[in-house]
């Protein structure tokens, strides 16, 4: 997966609020508390993961467009040489 410029500054922003999350699940399931600490824990992996891999209204012309152009256009087979008819 390759991120633009764009695509990793919204990730670095989303890890700035991820990581507290986190890190009070931690302190949280440390003094005691294990349930709200790995709940806190699942919600700060949730926060970085799921807006890479949903895909949101905004996504969805580039999906289609990329499905019909790749479905139209064959790629080459690398082993054949188009000099060899």
């Amino acid at each position: 997966m390759r991120l633009g410029i764009l695509d990793t500054l919204g990730l670095a922003a989303t890890v700035i609020f991820a990581l507290p999350v986190g890190l009070y699940g931690v302190e949280t399931a440390l003094a005691g508390r294990p349930v709200l600490g790995g709940g806190l824990l699942v919600v700060a992996a949730l926060m970085i993961f799921l807006p890479q891999r949903l895909t949101t209204p905004a996504d969805l012309p580039a999906a289609i467009v990329g499905r019909v152009i790749g479905g139209a256009v064959k790629e080459p087979d690398p082993d054949t040489d188009p000099d060899d008819e």
